[in-house]
């Protein structure tokens, strides 16, 4: 196994300019840290990889730096976009569209998920939430709702600079307060 080692400080991609020690969003996973670039040898070739830290749990993401984009990775959203994730948690649920069967919403719903935007995921939150008010969730919304939460939480939460917890009070009660 060949030797791991940083390299550079700083990964440019056209989004923005990520650098060792600055939070990004790995879509469907979640907010992580920048640990730094690692080169490795993987079947006689050379290949770097960035190393992210997931915030929740501390565990390790390598994603080769010319995926980089592929991959989804940004950053943390910024004030205004915040404000625009609150307005979608205080919105009505949408309706699921005519004719679209349950397994196809949940479908495109894993979709979002795993590759959507965080104002998708808001969207997530905020139906699931508000569906749980009406009837109990079947065992896959719950797992969504689970995701959905854990995402647009540690997302707010280090946008805002806060603890996830008292974030996700703040969902709460915006929820209820949403719905009277």
């Amino acid at each position: 196994m060949a030797a791991r080692r940083r390299t550079r400080t700083r990964m440019r991609t056209r989004r923005w300019d990520a650098r060792i020690g600055q939070l990004a969003v790995y879509p469907g996973r979640g907010v992580a840290r920048v640990s730094g670039v690692e080169k490795r040898t993987i079947a006689d070739f050379t290949v770097e990889l960035l190393v992210l830290t997931l915030l929740e749990d501390n565990s390790r993401i390598l994603i080769p730096c010319e995926n980089v984009e592929a991959a989804g990775l940004r950053e943390v959203v910024g004030r205004r976009e915040v404000g625009r994730i609150w307005e979608i948690l205080r919105a009505a649920r949408r309706p699921r569209p005519r004719g679209q069967t349950w397994s196809r919403q949940f479908r495109d719903n894993q979709e979002k998920l795993r590759h959507g935007s965080v104002f998708e995921v808001a969207e997530i939150l905020r139906d699931l939430l508000r569906l749980q008010l009406e009837k109990e969730l079947s065992f896959g919304e719950h797992r969504l709702l689970d995701l959905a939460r854990s995402l647009v939480v540690h997302e707010l939460a280090a946008a805002l600079r806060k603890p996830a917890a008292e974030v996700e009070a703040e969902i709460k009660a915006e929820i209820k307060q949403s719905i009277r």
